[in-house]
């Protein structure tokens, strides 16, 4: 039963895929929740983990992006709780899935509903965001898009006073195996002058097999459209800088050239997965902004040139490999 659960969970990224692992292994949702006059920005986290020997918890990160704080909440494995086949899980009173959350923590409680969500594509040889690099069986980090951009209904308790999620913009991601890469940037935005428009960007080192690869994704929602720049279509980094406020990133495939130059702010450390456990410290901010212009080469116009705000950007490990 556990080995048709994993089966089913690779062409359904959003659920969870550690059935029968006792061992080395973690897996965490990413809900970032910012509301309309974004001064309300949260990210948070619940996963479970288990280390080499069998040592298991489960968790549940806040990043107050506004304020620049974290907390990590641990529970028992017993008390992580998902659901075959769906993304629907619990843990302790906490209940996650695509289209709810419902929070009882000690400083943030309340209820809050997803809609008009927008996945990242997904077929039968290329389920989801890793593409066909979701059927190598030995990838340290897997990943997965479960909304580039999606509406926020509802309101949480925090610190005693209450913020209203009405009309707040969602994005939702995970990511599981048994560690985080050894150097990436990754980024995220949905603020932009316009409405439904969404970025997110990430390069990383990649083990594979007794070497490595620099490995890039990235994908622009505009409308009811996703314009994808991936390692496996034949995109190509022209540009990888990075510097202690910036980092300059050019992307470009047969259609289409993405520019992105994004400005870091400070950020807030989080817990992160080394080996299965979360013994490892990342720093990412929620307050950065990112220009972005997008080009259609084959057109010769330009499909987008905006700023968004109220932006995540990691930049962890040693990422001086990867500039380029």
């Amino acid at each position: 039963m556990n080995q048709l659960l994993r089966i089913h969970a690779i062409w359904n990224p959003h659920v969870y895929h550690g059935w029968g692992r006792s061992k080395r292994f973690f897996e965490g949702w990413y809900y970032k929740i910012v509301n309309e006059s974004q001064t309300g920005a949260f990210a948070i986290i619940p996963g479970i983990a288990m280390d080499e020997n069998g040592n298991k918890q489960s968790f549940i990160q806040v990043l107050d992006g506004i304020n620049n704080s974290a907390k990590y909440y641990k529970f028992n494995a017993d008390e992580f709780k998902p659901t075959p086949r769906r993304h629907s899980l619990k843990i302790g009173n906490n209940y996650f899935s695509r289209n709810e959350i419902s929070l009882d923590l000690p400083f943030l409680k309340g209820d809050l509903k997803f809609k008009n969500l927008s996945p990242w594509s997904n077929s039968f040889l290329s389920p989801g965001i890793m593409g066909p690099y979701s059927f190598i069986p030995f990838m340290e980090c897997y990943h997965g898009i479960i909304s580039m951009n999606h509406d926020i209904s509802g309101s949480l308790k925090y610190n005693n006073g209450d913020i209203s999620f009405k009309n707040g913009r969602g994005y939702m991601e995970k990511d599981w195996g048994h560690s985080f890469p050894k150097a990436y940037i990754w980024m995220q935005s949905n603020h932009f002058s316009k409405p439904n428009i969404s970025i997110k960007s990430s390069i990383a080192i990649i083990p594979w097999m007794r070497s490595s690869f620099i490995g890039h994704i990235a994908g622009v929602l505009i409308g009811d459209k996703l314009i994808e720049f991936t390692t496996y279509n034949g995109t190509k980094v022209n540009k990888c800088e990075i510097s202690i406020d910036k980092v300059k990133i050019e992307m470009e495939n047969g259609s289409y050239l993405l520019r992105i130059l994004a400005h870091r702010e400070k950020a807030t450390t989080l817990a992160a997965p080394i080996a299965g456990f979360m013994d490892g410290r990342i720093d990412e901010s929620m307050r950065a902004s990112i220009e972005v212009e997008l080009l259609d080469k084959k057109k010769n116009i330009v499909l987008l040139k905006d700023i968004g705000e109220s932006a995540g950007i990691e930049v962890a490990g040693k990422y001086e490999l990867l500039i380029k």
